[in-house]
């Protein structure tokens, strides 16, 4: 069970504490029944509201319940979280505060390839340098890694660049340390400081917005470290303060898809000529799980007659 101050460690330094919520499943069937003076009833129908509310987008009374974390993530990272605007954030100040002395670094068997058929996403690992970039001597691997190389050993190309990246952000916050030793103001001694460097921010949201981060964020076409987060957050929080919610998001958002107006016409004429009568298709339904309910709406939607 989920209680406050709750931890949740990631690998690379980050992490998600839980830090108060409001609001549970009877909260959300009890408001979609305000209009008939109701309470929440048995849990059986509550979990059918539910599954019907979410399957219809009916979504105002998933705002009836929030959730405060506090966040310790890479900026880069935080720059996607922030860009879903219907949250209320309060983020750690480098203008008053120092900013902070750790950044998200990068395994050497860990560096992704650009994807050649997605701008913005990555696919596969780095296993080579590139052609022409000849592999590096004793000189470089001291200078790296502060220490006598063996005689005849050679840096992969991602050991070659987690160790750049261990210069550069030293080199980084050094210059940003030096400044400050110059009386240099918090705010503009900042503005070097690479977006590794993690921050940290109180982030509190109602579940209905909540619920729309992670269909997106928990999406496999999702950058990986903004989706480890999402991860944490769907399956080890929401899904055990929410589980009747979590439940129908799992049917119905993350594991659904969603057809065109001629991806449905289609899949109608596959039915029509297929030899399964109306019985048939209904018989398959409800093997997989669907509510009566549901299964009227699914044979509406292939223009069934039943």
């Amino acid at each position: 069970m989920i209680e406050r101050g709750q931890r949740f460690d990631l690998h690379h330094g980050g992490f998600i504490q839980v830090v108060d919520w409001m609001g549970d499943d009877a909260a959300i069937v009890q408001a979609a029944r305000v209009s008939y003076g109701e309470g929440t009833k048995t849990v059986r129908e509550d979990r059918g509201l539910i599954r019907y509310l979410m399957r219809h987008w009916h979504t105002t009374p998933f705002e009836m319940c929030e959730l405060k974390l506090l966040v310790k993530v890479p900026m880069d990272t935080w720059r996607q979280w922030i860009r879903h605007r219907t949250a209320s954030v309060n983020e750690y100040s480098t203008r008053y505060s120092l900013a902070i002395d750790e950044a998200a670094t990068t395994p050497p068997g860990e560096w992704r390839l650009q994807s050649t058929v997605n701008k913005q996403g990555s696919a596969g690992r780095l296993e080579e340098y590139p052609e022409g970039f000849r592999n590096l001597g004793h000189e470089m691997v001291s200078r790296l890694f502060g220490h006598e190389a063996v005689a005849g050993s050679a840096l992969s190309a991602g050991e070659y660049l987690s160790g750049r990246e261990r210069g550069l952000l030293d080199t980084a916050r050094d210059v940003y340390e030096e400044r400050l030793a110059f009386g240099v103001a918090r705010e503009q001694a900042r503005k070097d400081l690479p977006l590794s460097t993690f921050t940290q921010a109180y982030w509190k949201c109602d579940l209905h917005n909540l619920l729309h981060f992670l269909r997106l964020r928990m999406d496999s076409h999702a950058q990986s470290e903004i989706r480890e987060y999402a991860d944490i957050i769907g399956n080890d929080i929401v899904a055990e303060l929410w589980p009747l919610t979590w439940e129908a998001l799992v049917d119905y958002r993350l594991k659904a898809r969603s057809f065109s107006r001629m991806e449905v016409e289609v899949l109608k004429g596959i039915v029509r000529l297929s030899d399964n009568d109306d019985s048939g298709i209904a018989d398959s339904a409800r093997s997989a799980g669907m509510s009566d309910r549901e299964v009227r709406e699914f044979l509406e939607a292939l223009g069934c007659s039943r």
